[in-house]
């Protein structure tokens, strides 16, 4: 035995590449077998897919996401693994179950009705247009789609798909979520759309291949998507249809897709469908898109496309192509040192990049600003290299409130305010996170937020009264009423500054509106952040504010600013 152990021994000192060779046969061989032993679980997965009532383990607690261009590697290999009916989890075997036995639901409570008098549904956001059928090969709804087998709900639903600025959001399967422009396909009957949500039972998110269908009640600022054009909305015939917009074209088998090619290829911004005529231009104060029309009276099918409207000779369907309008880019330095410095001041967290934003593009002069951020100044903002007493920049940012600071702006301020519940939850993701970011979870639920309003929030009331009892002159800006209309409170920004008003580049300023750090609306916290006790300190700082307002004979603060 002994011989034959130092035999062995040699053989490997003399060789030892074979005892290598001998290790990755040995490898190679486990991984066939491994290998073999998954593919016979995936053929026996679709032998018993039709009774089969679990879910891949793997699709369990997960949020798949995909784009309108299709769907994405997991979302993909997902549907090749279920067939055209799908197979039963056990949240939806218990769901069926309780729909056979109580009989038809849709019956006792409507399904619009059930959502709305829940207080996880749309709040009024969107008309359910009922109960739709659809396949993996021929999608109802073909946009963007969001599956979450643990939190889908109508409301959540439908703020991806209005945040997508689609017109159309759809539940199916209890846990996914699709979008589109138009449905593309026929009602089934509403037993059939009786599964409820995965993270709302009192809900129902669609069936087995049937899809709870709403129509969304879009804001205007809320740009509907199709494709690469943007939809403005449904507008009247201007009076003179040349001079407003000078490109025009016949097109057979008219669609959306079609006319905003023809504006694209002559650089156009706008594309207006009127019928079997596509008109292209710019938004001039002849057809100034600010009147929209309801959009009933631009109801007529295309010709080329059945699920799109495209409008008739008096009221055109309008998009906006990416064709950039460059009327409001060209931004300078001022001419001449300014005889007076104004500032832009605000609580962190109140909109204040935005709005420098939107005052580039009306003014055409950089803004300026108290501190140095390189990451603004790579992104445009040109201003920030020069010191912000330098009276090069139409008005410099500014969060301070030292009285020595504020005598320095002789020119006074502009006063960004912004309701503080929106305000400090905005400056506390900046902080944890970037400008467009968000805070984690752990960090919300950790020691740091409540150390954060109660050091923070004094400081949004504060801050304002010091710029309202010693600041030379001061106009203020709510930034809730900047976002319903911008146009309007740009106005009075312009004439506090001192400036002309142009039109054509406010017209311009409406087709880029967002700029490049707007916050997207993505995060949704499951809880209120705000205990009681902190509803309460916030709401005396809002009544203080409010008295000091009205006691300078200004405006109070909005009601909507107050949580009861």
């Amino acid at each position: 035995m002994a011989k034959s152990l130092q035999r062995i021994r040699g053989f490997f000192q003399r060789k030892p590449f074979r005892f290598f060779s001998l290790i990755l046969l040995y490898l190679s061989a486990g991984s066939l077998a491994f290998l073999y032993s998954g593919f016979n679980t995936d053929d026996k997965l679709g032998s018993e897919r039709g009774s089969n009532s679990q879910l891949p383990s793997a699709a369990r607690g997960q949020v798949y996401l995909s784009d309108a261009r299709g769907f994405g590697t997991v979302r993909r290999v997902f549907e090749e693994r279920r067939t055209e009916r799908r197979f039963i989890t056990p949240w939806m075997k218990r769901t069926t179950e309780r729909g056979s036995e109580g009989g038809q639901r849709g019956s006792s409570l409507s399904r619009s009705t059930k959502g709305q008098t829940s207080k996880d549904a749309d709040d009024e956001k969107a008309k359910y247009m009922g109960c739709y059928v659809d396949s993996i090969k021929n999608r109802a709804l073909s946009g963007p789609s969001l599956i979450d087998y643990k939190k889908m709900t109508v409301a959540r639903c439908q703020d991806n798909c209005e945040e997508r600025g689609y017109m159309y959001a759809g539940l199916e399967f209890g846990a996914e979520c699709y979008c589109s422009h138009r449905v593309q396909s026929n009602k089934s009957s509403e037993t059939e759309c009786q599964m409820n949500c995965t993270g709302n039972p009192s809900l129902l998110c669609g069936g087995a291949n049937r899809l709870s269908v709403y129509r969304l009640k879009l804001s205007q600022e809320s740009a509907r998507r199709h494709g690469s054009a943007l939809l403005k909305g449904c507008f009247h015939r201007p009076d003179d249809i040349a001079l407003a917009l000078p490109v025009s074209d016949l097109i057979q088998n008219m669609s959306v897709d079609r006319c905003v090619d023809v504006c694209t290829q002559q650089e156009q911004t706008l594309a207006a469908l009127a019928g079997e005529r596509c008109h292209c231009g710019l938004a001039t104060p002849m057809f100034p898109l600010r009147d929209m029309e309801n959009e009933d009276k631009c109801l007529e099918r295309c010709a080329g496309e059945e699920y799109e409207s495209c409008g008739n000779d008096n009221y055109f369907v309008v998009y906006q192509t990416q064709i950039q309008d460059k009327r409001c880019l060209d931004q300078h330095f001022l001419p001449s040192k300014a005889k007076e410095l104004v500032a832009l001041a605000s609580f962190p967290g109140s909109g204040n990049t935005w709005t420098r934003h939107l005052i580039e593009l009306a003014t055409g002069y950089y803004t300026g600003s108290y501190y140095f951020d390189t990451s603004l100044y790579n992104k445009g903002f040109k201003g920030e290299k020069d010191h912000w007493e330098s009276r090069t920049t139409i008005c410099v940012k500014t969060h301070e409130n030292k009285r020595s600071m504020i005598d320095t702006f002789d020119g006074g301020a502009i006063f960004l305010m912004r309701n503080p519940y929106r305000a400090l939850v905005a400056e506390f993701n900046r902080q944890h996170s970037s400008h467009t970011g968000f805070a984690s979870l752990a960090v919300w639920k950790g020691d740091e937020w409540p150390k954060y309003i109660k050091v923070t929030a004094p400081y949004w009331a504060s801050l304002f009264l010091d710029w309202l009892n010693y600041g030379k002159k001061i106009h203020v800006v709510y930034y809730e009423d900047l976002k319903r209309d911008p146009v309007t409170q740009l106005r009075g920004v312009i004439h506090f500054l001192g400036l002309e008003v142009s039109e054509e580049r406010l017209l311009c300023l409406e087709s880029q509106l967002e700029g490049k750090f707007k916050r997207p609306n993505t995060q949704k916290l499951d809880y209120d952040p705000f205990t009681p006790a902190m509803k309460e300190q916030i709401n005396k700082l809002i009544t203080t504010v409010d008295d000091a307002l009205k006691k300078k004979n200004l405006t109070g603060l909005p009601d909507e600013y107050m949580q009861r």
